[in-house]
């Protein structure tokens, strides 16, 4: 069983990685999405949404780390992606999944599940540009309004040389409102011949549990689960899992680490938007959360997570 860290932009980013990593139970973590779109980028364009390429792609704690390209040119996607090669990557992944309406606009992410034929050229390219020792990895959604080419995108994926297919359990159109189709997953899986790793509303145990039952898949990318549940990688291989005790210092060693790498006016709202997530599990987290949530001064801040997160009359 091997478990991802999924890649969100805006929330599970570099400094999410390095905390969510710190407890047991991830085995690989994929960045957010380095987008391509008709230049050859420089190496700081890499190394800004995965500084892990300066640590031998891996986090601090020694996760490896793979790095996601989106975008709709082969030529151009081949190109950037032989040049990341040469940093070195734990593995190269395109992004066929993103839902968000300004990546689909201009013809990124979940949008190119329309066009299978120009998913295989795709991956064609980038697995031709880069050194066979890199794998070359793919993220898909069942389809963008509907599943009907779900098999053909799958199998234009891995017929073109993708070593791995990560697959969330819905469609773009679909959103992220429940429910996952798991068992749409296991029908991927029984079509190719490379392994699978299922996506999509993991966020328990018995939600993992369930999901293997449908997909068959034993292997699983969390994203939000494990963001609102730090210990949940723990948790479903059965070892010890963070409590909230354990879970204030990472939010204090994440502060110091939003307050170097965040802009100021948006460094209050980070820490906001991850106690927000980790409040569905800890209750803890949410009489912190509205402590904290009208408090903008970033010493202010800093001392109370120093405290502990202390909540008068908690």
């Amino acid at each position: 069983m091997k478990i991802y860290l999924a890649p969100m932009e805006g929330l599970l980013d570099h400094l999410l990685r390095d905390m969510l990593t710190r407890t047991p139970g991830v085995d690989i973590c994929v960045t957010e999405f380095v987008r391509v779109s008709g230049s050859l980028l420089p190496n700081r364009a890499f190394q800004r949404i995965a500084p892990e390429l300066l640590n031998g792609s891996r986090t601090p704690s020694g996760v490896p780390v793979r790095v996601q390209l989106l975008g709709s040119d082969p030529a151009c996607l081949a190109e950037n992606a032989a040049r990341l090669a040469e940093l070195a990557p734990m593995a190269i992944d395109l992004n066929f999944g993103c839902p968000a309406k300004s990546v689909n606009r201009h013809r990124g992410g979940a949008v190119l599940l329309d066009e299978p034929e120009l998913l295989h050229e795709i991956v064609t390219s980038v697995r031709r540009a880069v050194p066979a020792e890199v794998p070359v990895t793919a993220k898909m959604r069942l389809g963008y309004n509907d599943r009907a080419r779900m098999l053909d995108c799958a199998h234009a994926l891995a017929s073109a040389g993708a070593a791995e297919l990560v697959v969330h359990a819905r469609t773009k159109l679909d959103g992220y409102k429940p429910p996952a189709y798991w068992h749409e997953i296991g029908r991927i899986r029984e079509a190719v011949t490379v392994p699978v790793v299922a996506n999509g509303e993991i966020w328990t145990v018995d939600d993992y549990v369930q999901c293997r039952l449908e997909s068959g898949c034993d292997d699983v990318m969390l994203g939000r689960g494990i963001v609102a549940d730090p210990g949940l990688a723990a948790r479903i291989k059965g070892l010890p899992a963070p409590d909230w005790g354990d879970v204030k210092p990472l939010l204090a060693a994440f502060w110091d680490d939003v307050l170097i790498h965040i802009l100021p006016k948006y460094q209050a709202g980070r820490l906001k938007q991850w106690l927000n997530y980790l409040k569905r599990v800890h209750p803890e987290a949410g009489a912190a959360f509205e402590y904290i949530k009208t408090v903008k001064d970033p010493d202010a801040i800093g001392a109370w997570l120093a405290a502990g997160c202390p909540v008068p009359g908690a």
